[in-house]
């Protein structure tokens, strides 16, 4: 318990940090060249990606527990553990043992976190909406959401970018269709509700770690291709 809550002191002091240190995506050095980021080095644009990747898996972390310590008491978690809710990017083709990530190709890595981000964009859209129907949520929780929302579009845009600097895909086009995987219940019951955001934060924290996972493992290829795993 008291490591809980010097996390939470942490996070509070620490978030207004956070929020300066984001390393732009956008690169603004060569402004209307989002696309390739030209005047940006490949291993340049990687680290922007990965310290992208890192920060937003960090705040879904802290935002899941937050969200948890607020709404969801012991027996509903024990409960959401035993139920086995599904995740809804469980039905992607994305790599989940060791070994399967450790044979797939620098390619197949780029674009398995390109289908996890665009596959959350929708989903904590419409998380945001939700949260401003909770009574009492915290206004760190809903401001954690909205910032995550916004870095995972960001994060995108550097992902297509490094996709096509460091693949040479100039006519590069997802073949992935995100629609349908993220189905919208009309008006739940409120215990119903706040499981299922419950779900969404825990399922992308998850994938927030996948996603940064993949990419500092493509980060270790490009070093040292034969010792990463």
């Amino acid at each position: 318990m008291h490591e809980k809550m010097t996390r939470g002191v942490w996070g509070l002091l620490l978030w207004p940090y956070i929020l300066t240190v984001s390393m732009p995506l956008d690169c603004k050095e060569e402004p209307g060249s989002l696309t390739r980021c030209p005047s940006i080095s490949q291993e340049k644009l990687l680290d922007r990606v990965i310290h992208h990747a890192e920060l937003i898996y960090r705040v879904s972390e802290e935002s899941c527990s937050l969200f948890e310590e607020m709404f969801i008491p012991l027996p509903l978690r024990l409960q959401s553990n035993q139920a086995g809710f599904a995740c809804i990017t469980k039905t992607l083709p994305i790599p989940s043992s060791k070994s399967e990530i450790e044979q797939i190709s620098d390619k197949w890595l780029l674009h398995s976190v390109l289908m996890l981000v665009q596959s959350w964009i929708e989903p904590l859209v419409y998380l945001q909406t939700t949260l401003d129907r909770y009574d009492h949520a915290p206004e760190m929780l809903v401001n954690k959401t909205k910032w995550v929302s916004e870095k995972l579009v960001s994060l995108e845009q550097g992902v297509v970018a490094l996709i096509k600097k460091m693949l040479d895909e100039g006519t590069f086009t997802t073949t992935y269709n995100e629609q349908g995987l993220f189905q919208y219940d009309t008006l739940p019951d409120m215990l119903e509700s706040v499981m299922r955001d419950y779900t969404l934060l825990s399922c992308f924290k998850k994938d927030a770690h996948k996603m940064e996972t993949f990419l500092k493992l493509l980060k270790c290829r490009q070093a040292d291709k034969y010792n990463c795993a």
